[in-house]
């Protein structure tokens, strides 16, 4: 299927597709998809971390060395894998990761005559549904979550042809506003070709630090902008998060109680109610 698909919801009605996406590097993407993922595992869900970044920091955060990458994001996207072929299970339970690898920095090389190419992702997560709906009684996730790369490549554009909702991490810095206008340009652009039922799921602000004029500054800015999009969830600026990865961990996992945690924890009770919401609608 080389074409936008309308109608209510391409993924199934059991899973949700949320791609972490901002334009802006160093904004608190890959923590977010990391620590939101376990989080959402911890509360329940069966969760897969896809991770688009040919950094593949998402998987080395999630413990998956990288010689183990064996099967990667890229083999999906070439189509010489399914999605369930190059799922690695992780030490989080109900948390699973499709590691990345630089090889992704050549994918639109290999697939430029292909016109089928923003969709790949999209079909193979329509496949990975399909096959879940195949075998009731099987586990099956009911959320993935793509950390995307820091620009609007065909990396990107996969993401956000797959996805039902996206998910902006906003740092409270300076130039915030900058870059998430331009990704709230891109997503209309998308809405408009590849995705018409994309929609923001919600805006979280990142890296905050109470203590400073500037954050407060920030955070008013990015509400006054978006509204009712901004969660009400906020993640400080905090040690242990940054710490974590380092470790191959998230930050549940390496320390529970902290601040970071704790506010992933609110953060995902916070998008299911979101999601429950807009499914009552």
């Amino acid at each position: 299927m080389t074409g936008p698909m309308t109608g209510t919801d391409h993924n199934g009605p059991g899973l949700r597709v949320l791609a972490v996406a901002n334009q802006k590097g160093g904004v608190g993407k890959t923590t977010t998809a990391i620590n939101l993922g376990t989080a959402l595992a911890a509360i329940g869900e069966q969760v897969l971390v896809l991770d688009l970044d040919p950094q593949g920091n998402a998987s080395t955060g999630l413990g998956v060395a990288p010689e183990s990458r064996t099967r990667t994001a890229y083999d999906v996207l070439i189509g010489s894998v399914s999605l369930a072929e190059a799922t690695v299970a992780t030490a989080v339970p109900g948390l699973s990761i499709v590691p990345a690898n630089s090889d992704l920095v050549g994918i639109e090389h290999d697939l430029i005559n292909d016109a089928g190419r923003p969709y790949k992702l999209r079909d193979a997560v329509m496949a990975l549904a399909g096959r879940a709906r195949a075998t009731p009684g099987q586990p099956s996730f009911t959320y993935i979550l793509i950390d995307c790369p820091p620009s609007l490549n065909l990396l990107t554009l996969n993401a956000l042809a797959a996805a039902n909702a996206v998910i902006v991490p906003v740092q409270c810095e300076f130039f915030a506003l900058e870059g998430i206008s331009q990704l709230k340009d891109s997503i209309d652009q998308i809405r408009a070709t590849l995705n018409p039922r994309l929609e923001i799921q919600g805006v979280v602000l990142t890296m905050h630090d109470a203590r400073t004029s500037l954050s407060r500054e920030v955070a008013d800015n990015v509400r006054a902008f978006f509204g009712p999009k901004v969660y009400e969830s906020v993640i400080p600026r905090n040690t242990r998060v940054a710490e974590a990865p380092s470790h191959g961990k998230p930050i549940l996992l390496y320390d529970y109680d902290c601040a970071g945690s704790q506010a992933y924890i609110r953060l995902a009770t916070e998008i299911i109610e979101r999601e429950r919401q807009s499914k009552a609608a």
